[in-house]
């Protein structure tokens, strides 16, 4: 490593001359941090349905963003007990549903339990890269493959498989990759794919009318196997 090496400049004042020692920036930089798509805030951030439907039903009324996040905070909406989380979620919600129509947002406000639940799913995976690639790569295999067991083989094999091709998910901790595990089976459960966080077989489901639609519009057709469509 380069040692910082002073150098002098010269002040000059009317009656007096003085050194001024300068300290010289080492030419060696820090390495920039590693960047990778998946991100650990699932932990914090999971299926937050009942926060969704809120949040879609003031989406769907006209406001804006920030008078969604108004809304939110003065009422306490959510039932959160500090201002901070109740921020924090309502961003989170609305990031959420800004990467869906209005036809779905207005499907996950006023539409049937089961269809809204899948559009969120849907929303979900949009937003984080950790969802797509377990509901893609390993739920939409195993519906391709009519497979329909489901075992924690297969969500460890998930986690393996990340932590050997992406460095930054290398570096969680086991407490962290063991509550990710917990919570994208919670998802699985709270949409229908599994009947419990015991279950070992996944459930037939169907894509929605209104999704599918919207899914072929914006040629998302990759997607399509997580929801058993083929």
């Amino acid at each position: 490593m380069l040692k910082s090496a002073s150098i002098y400049t010269i002040l000059k004042t009317p009656d007096l001359i003085t050194t001024i020692p300068i300290q010289r920036i080492s030419s060696k930089m820090p390495a920039p941090k590693e960047t990778s798509p998946y991100k650990a805030s699932l932990t914090r951030r999971q299926f937050l349905f009942p926060e969704m439907r809120i949040t879609a039903r003031l989406m769907a009324s006209g406001l804006s963003d920030q008078e969604i996040t108004k809304q939110i905070l003065e009422n306490n909406l959510f039932q959160y007990p500090t201002e901070k989380s109740l921020r924090d979620l309502s961003v989170y919600c609305i990031q959420q549903l800004r990467a869906i129509d209005a036809p779905l947002i207005k499907a996950v406000a006023e539409g049937p339990l089961e269809e809204a639940k899948q559009i969120c799913l849907y929303a979900m995976m949009k937003q984080s890269r950790l969802v797509y690639d377990f509901m893609v790569g390993v739920i939409g295999e195993k519906y391709r493959q009519q497979d329909f067991s489901f075992d924690r083989i297969d969500i460890n094999s998930f986690f393996f498989r990340l932590q050997e091709q992406d460095s930054v998910v290398a570096t969680w901790s086991e407490t962290t990759i063991n509550k990710l595990k917990q919570v994208l089976v919670k998802i699985l459960v709270q949409t229908g794919y599994l009947s419990s966080t015991k279950s070992t077989s996944l459930n037939l489901v169907f894509l929605n009318s209104a999704l599918k639609k919207s899914i072929e519009i914006q040629n998302d057709f990759a997607v399509l196997p997580a929801f058993n469509c083929f």
